[in-house]
């Protein structure tokens, strides 16, 4: 690799980790916009919604997007309105506010991400293998020390300092990608001629519309009426309302010609489809506790945001040990071996948390989040081998597109289990149910990986 192709790949890296960054430093920042703000933890959970929903929603729609304007353009106009964002969020007269700049934060990370691939696969023909396995670096190392940093910069300066941190990574990644990503082919006549109305259509916009009023009205009926700790008529409405949404959305999935979830390879191929089953469940476990246990060490043993970065870091650190060393066992043996013990590892996880009180000493999570670590990095190349797995050769690329959105949906499906049990506060009792939970869910896991064949296909 060749030192222009090393500055590249170093532009890229340094725009696509924001997005895992600014997902993950959020974990540890709960507690303190939580009190900043006078809110509950139910409300101060649409920090993570919002991020994720937007995020779902914008790196499809940007890849797409790429493919007409240029993924040069999408790339540098992303960090821009990454630094706007980052810039503005700390200003926010209000929590409405903030969510409203979390949500243009996550579009413009989103960009990065749907192209950064893209742009090192096109332009980077040398070891290319490798440079993808750098890059997949910068994603999933961001994502691991994003809750120790986020501590850091809380404990150092205040809960800005998280948005701020960007600032640096984008001018860096700005100014070396304008220099070394080159130039965008003029577009075809096609795009030059494409109008909004087949523009539209091509992202399915209406699909996306439908999906987004059925998600978040749905979110806001449940949380509203566990907020309010009886059923009322504004949140049944609410709920009506995205379940509705969320028919119709299916219904006009099922017809479009170029649909925003490709419903209908579910139902043409059933293996792929358990992966990614399996796959929304292991995020609810993972993100359940990523999200969780910050919280818990902040709010109810009162443990520093430095201290709770220190601990966090041992989630990241296991993961990142974990995945090389699982890529080579899963070479060897295929994926079910891995998943079986990820699955084991998340149940002794889930049921240590269950075991944890008062008097448990704060390093004893540790252990908790030791074989969630594992667990991450065995799901991170098992998941992702299993997929390949069970997929069509000539549906690699969808399949790869419904493995991202079974991410998100999981990771969404987490923060509304934890709004859900903890209300207002979050409390010891809450968290040791969520434990309860988590340890039905992993065992469930453990059954499906059990009953596994080794195509990677699920006995029915």
């Amino acid at each position: 690799m060749n030192a222009r192709s090393r500055w590249l790949m170093i532009s890229v890296g340094l725009g696509v980790l924001l997005n895992p960054l600014n997902s993950s430093m959020i974990s540890v920042a709960l507690a303190r916009l939580q009190h900043v703000y006078h809110l509950d933890f139910t409300d101060v959970s649409w920090v993570i919604f919002s991020f994720y929903i937007a995020s779902a929603i914008a790196q499809p729609v940007m890849g797409k997007a790429s493919d007409l304007f240029g993924r040069k353009k999408i790339f540098l106009t992303g960090l821009v309105v990454a630094f706007v964002a980052s810039l503005i969020a700390p200003l926010s007269p209000n929590f409405g506010w903030l969510i409203v700049f979390r949500i243009v934060q996550s579009i413009g990370t989103s960009m990065m991400v749907a192209v950064g691939m893209a742009i090192v696969r096109i332009h980077i023909t040398e070891k290319q293998a490798t440079a993808l396995s750098v890059l997949s670096i910068f994603l999933s190392g961001a994502a691991a020390i994003g809750p120790f940093i986020g501590g850091v910069l809380i404990h150092l300066w205040d809960w800005s300092a998280i948005f701020f941190v960007n600032i640096p990574f984008v001018v860096a990644s700005f100014l070396l990608a304008w220099r070394t990503i080159p130039k965008d082919e003029p577009p075809t006549s096609a795009a030059r001629n494409m109008s909004v109305r087949k523009w539209f259509d091509l992202i399915d916009a209406f699909g996306i519309l439908l999906f987004t009023v059925g998600l978040v009205a749905l979110l806001v009926g449940l949380l509203s009426a566990k907020s309010s700790g009886h059923v009322s008529s504004g949140p049944v409405i609410l709920g009506l309302i995205g379940l509705v949404a969320l028919g119709a959305f299916v219904r006009h999935e099922l017809k479009a010609t170029s649909p925003f979830i490709p419903l209908r390879t579910y139902a043409k191929y059933p293996a792929m489809t358990w992966v990614n089953v399996e796959f929304i469940l292991v995020n609810v476990l993972y993100y359940s506790l990523f999200f969780g246990l910050p919280s818990y060490l902040q709010m109810v043993r009162h443990v520093s945001e430095f201290q709770t970065g220190i601990l966090m870091l041992s989630l990241g650190l296991c993961s990142l040990v974990a995945s090389p060393l699982a890529g080579r066992w899963i070479d060897k043996s295929g994926p079910r071996p891995a998943l079986l013990v990820s699955g084991l590892l998340m149940t002794f996880g889930s049921v240590w948390i269950v075991t944890l009180n008062q008097t448990s000493p704060v390093t004893s999570v540790c252990l908790a989040l030791a074989a969630f670590g594992i667990s991450n990095g065995l799901n991170n190349v098992g998941m992702q081998a299993a997929m390949f797995k069970s997929s069509p050769k000539e549906m690699i690329g969808v399949a790869s597109g419904l493995f991202m959105t079974s991410r998100y949906l999981g990771t969404i499906l987490s923060s509304l289990l934890l709004s859900i049990l903890m209300g207002d506060t979050f409390s010891a009792g809450g968290f040791r149910l969520l434990g309860v939970i988590l340890s039905v869910l992993a065992l469930s896991l453990v059954f499906m990986s059990w009953r596994r064949r080794e195509s990677g296909q699920p006995v029915s």
